[in-house]
């Protein structure tokens, strides 16, 4: 398998986290409720190229051994895991040393064995935390860990401007980006939540894993949203840069289809003459 980046924003993708490939991502509006019973400990899910966040549902394909034992374990119990990015996508079996120390807590929704020995599982972020003591790393990662919650409250006026800059943004990345499925404006339309539709945009911004990390890493609501739409205004810079480039091409490519046209036509006629 070939190892790609993540490059469609709002593109509804997910990835492998063997090989770092793309393969599917969806949203689902699942605020927690307070109702999720979480562990004392954590087994931790180490991923590639992206960072979960609360809300989003994520497909994951995993192979390394130790991400197989730690999945295993937390679907036959409680179904709960730590899952973290890696902080380069390059190691292959990585520790603490490599990871982050804050990530997302996240159920298992679904998991299915291939028969080539890898595992899928579908994972849904509930909650972020932040790793408190390193237990043990084999089997696999284990963690004692504190449950982050976001701190200051947003006046419902501000809140809606917020939102609205936000929609705003994304809709002309949107519009700006052809190639991102029409699903994504719709779910976009369709997110009325403050806290999950930051957790959306964040998931689907074009940027790179160390940024999305410091997103998550916000507990400000109101900070983590500023933060967000620098990443999406710096976006749409960079798109409109592209298609100022593309058409101008494209423009040089017309003058000089004129110019070869006058050419043979001038030819026809000194030949006629």
């Amino acid at each position: 398998m070939t190892n790609h980046k993540f490059n469609n924003p709002f593109g509804f993708t997910g990835l492998d986290e063997e090989s770092g490939d793309i393969i599917q991502l969806v949203v689902e509006d699942d605020q927690n409720k307070g109702d999720d019973q979480f562990p004392e400990q954590l087994p931790i899910l180490a991923i590639r190229n992206t960072v979960l966040f609360p809300g989003v549902v994520l497909p994951i394909t995993v192979g390394r051994e130790k991400s197989i034992k730690s999945i295993k374990k937390a679907y036959k119990g409680d179904r709960i895991i730590g899952v973290i990015a890696q902080k380069t996508n390059k190691t292959e079996e990585p520790g603490f040393k490599d990871i982050y120390k804050v990530g997302t807590v996240a159920r298992i929704l679904k998991m299915l064995v291939l028969p080539d020995g890898n595992t899928t599982v579908i994972i849904q972020g509930k909650s972020r935390f932040q790793i408190e003591e390193e237990i043990s790393e084999d089997p696999y990662l284990l963690t004692n860990y504190q449950l982050l919650k976001d701190e200051g409250e947003i006046p419902k006026k501000e809140s809606k401007v917020i939102i609205q800059s936000l929609k705003d943004a994304a809709n002309k990345v949107l519009k700006l980006n052809p190639e991102i499925p029409r699903e994504a404006q719709v779910a976009l339309e369709n997110i009325e939540n403050y806290t999950f539709l930051t957790h959306f945009l964040s998931s689907n911004v074009n940027a790179e894993v160390s940024e999305k990390q410091k997103l998550l890493e916000i507990n400000n609501p109101k900070k983590r949203a500023e933060k967000l739409l620098q990443y999406m205004l710096k976006d749409i810079q960079m798109l409109e840069l592209k298609h100022e480039i593309a058409n101008k091409v494209h423009s040089d490519i017309d003058q000089q289809q004129r110019d070869y046209y006058l050419r043979q036509q001038m030819k026809v006629l000194q030949e006629e003459l």
